[in-house]
């Protein structure tokens, strides 16, 4: 039986403090904002919150570009207010994952600002500097940002690895005074008390450094074969554990594309390992060969699929964790279910899903409420840096703006940064003065305040979702077994554990399914059902319901 511990039983909540809540009026969500919402987080039943950066930053990639590791963004408040927010956490007994950038830092970073004063330079080698090749670059890389991943200095002549934003050089992890400062600031904060760090992008940190030319024009195969899984990545990982976490109480999450299920165990190791990952097989399903501004139809068989391999890898190497939105993606109702028609039925049914399944649940803030896409009317109008480069590109090759517009409506990054609803006043609750971005015009119908008394709403099948998740620890530890019917639409599964079988049922479309006969399973419980009344032989547009067997026919 596998062991239990508390992040494996934790249900975490994303917060992406910019958009939270504003405590000051400036239109930016803050550190004070956080703590003053922290009853709300209490009462949803959550067990840990992942804070996005909050380090001082130039903010070229709204925080994930760090000038200085230790200090605190000032729009986001002080390190008073930081440690105030972590002991409000901690007095309600939430523990705090903090989102640590490694792979790469600010250019107005310290190391980075020596770096580039020469070649001789003591910090030179925190970097990745190579000379050009043939009056240009020294390799093909593209940057998932768009243009090139390399980035000319005039100062020395020579290019530096980026292989995101010009302004978020690459660190080099082959230097052991590089790993060493990375190891002080990991412990600066895990002695403040942090419960945990989400590792951004830790799948890139080990560079083959070689540098050869990428061989194919599909950008998630570049990453797959030429920037993640580097050969001393375990080595790494490794390391940083053994110096570093294995001293404290606390748990690693690593985040990062061109993790695959075959060589997941590199990072997931029991003993010199991380505790979990995230994994991007489902969330890279809708992306193309030229990636999110490239989208392509996706299907549920291959959604489906996704969860099986993954859960298959999981079950032999550690531990998984289950999401489908967070800062990096559109909003989950507005991706994989129906925000139209039947936005409620399909904004519980994903909630149904993520709770359901066999990992620890990531819930982005917002989701709990059912927030949705925004429709942005011009690319101005676009916070990210991902986008407005983009658009530079595709403006390269003739597409029209209100084309362009209509993909990042769709996969955008902006869509999941929108302020919190908090309300339906001027700006939804998130603000007393201008939003740094613009709020969704739909919090006039949702919001946290109208739904907080409505036992019927989103937010109330959330929270009933989490107590049922926690009062049952099948839904997390227990065995999960895809069960194949001849809708596809439909999305079936079983949870086992200790004698006792669950049985989850989804339906992924706006029409009614005639329940199969491979699931007429005997005497058996609804445990909760996005759908008022009996439940019949037919399976409704976007029902959810998780059976609890009880006998056999």
């Amino acid at each position: 039986m596998t062991s239990r511990t508390w992040w494996k039983e934790a249900v975490v909540y994303q917060i992406y403090p910019r958009s939270f809540r504003d405590s000051d009026g400036d239109g930016v969500g803050d550190l004070k904002g956080i703590t003053q919402k922290l009853d709300y987080i209490q009462q949803l039943g959550l067990d840990a919150v992942w804070l996005n950066p909050v380090y001082k930053s130039p903010n070229d990639d709204n925080g994930y570009d760090i000038s200085d590791y230790y200090d605190i963004q000032a729009e986001f408040g002080t390190m008073r207010d930081f440690d105030e927010l972590l002991s409000g956490l901690h007095k309600r007994g939430i523990k705090l994952i903090m989102d640590l950038v490694v792979n790469h830092s600010s250019d107005e970073h310290p190391w980075f600002v020596e770096s580039k004063k020469s070649k001789s330079n003591p910090y030179r080698d925190f970097y990745f500097w190579k000379p050009g090749k043939n009056g240009g670059a020294p390799n093909n890389w593209p940057s998932f940002f768009g243009g090139s991943a390399w980035e000319l200095d005039i100062t020395t002549g020579e290019y530096y690895l980026h292989l995101f934003s010009k302004k978020q050089p690459d660190l080099n992890w082959e230097n052991p005074a590089l790993r060493l400062e990375v190891q002080k600031l990991m412990k600066f904060w895990l002695d403040k008390g942090v419960d945990g760090l989400r590792l951004d992008v830790i799948s890139a940190i080990s560079k083959r450094t070689v540098f050869i030319d990428t061989d194919t024009s599909d950008f998630n195969e570049t990453i797959r074969k030429y920037y993640a899984n580097g050969p001393r990545l375990k080595e790494f990982i490794a390391e940083m554990r053994s110096t570093v976490w294995d001293n404290y109480d606390c748990m690693t999450v690593g985040e990062g594309p061109g993790i695959t299920p075959e060589n997941s165990k590199d990072y997931l190791d029991s003993e010199k390992g991380l505790n979990m990952i995230f994994h991007f097989g489902h969330m890279f399903l809708d992306q193309g060969e030229g990636g999110r501004f490239d989208p392509v139809s996706w299907s549920m068989k291959d959604f489906k699929e996704v969860f099986k391999k993954w859960d298959d890898a999981f079950s032999k190497n550690g531990w998984g964790s289950v999401f489908l939105g967070n800062h990096d993606f559109s909003r989950m109702v507005s991706r994989w279910g129906d925000d139209k028609n039947y936005w409620e039925k399909s904004s519980k049914l994903l909630c149904t899903l993520v709770l359901s399944m066999r990992g620890t649940p990531f819930i982005f803030q917002g989701d709990e409420i059912g927030m949705t896409n925004i429709e942005l009317k011009s690319i101005k109008e676009s916070a990210d840096i991902e986008t407005q480069n983009g658009w530079r590109e595709a403006q390269k090759k003739g597409v029209p703006e209100q084309q362009f517009l209509r993909t990042v409506n769709y996969a955008g990054r902006d869509n999941a940064r929108t302020p919190v609803q908090w309300d339906d006043s001027a700006q939804a609750g998130f603000t007393a003065g201008l939003p740094w971005m613009k709020v969704n015009p739909n919090k006039t119908s949702i919001s946290v305040k109208s739904q907080q008394s409505d036992i019927e709403s989103v937010l109330s099948y959330f929270k009933h979702m989490i107590a049922l998740r926690k009062a049952h620890p099948l839904l997390v530890y227990g065995s999960y077994l895809p069960i194949e019917t001849e809708h596809e639409k439909l999305f079936v599964y079983s949870r086992e554990w200790d004698k006792e079988k669950w049985i989850i049922v989804l339906n992924f479309s706006p029409e009614n399914i005639n329940f199969p006969t491979v699931l007429l399973m005997g005497k058996s419980v609804v445990m909760i059902s996005n759908y008022d009344g009996i439940i019949g032989k037919v399976i409704r547009p976007w029902e959810a319901v998780v059976y609890r067997v009880v006998g056999k026919n």
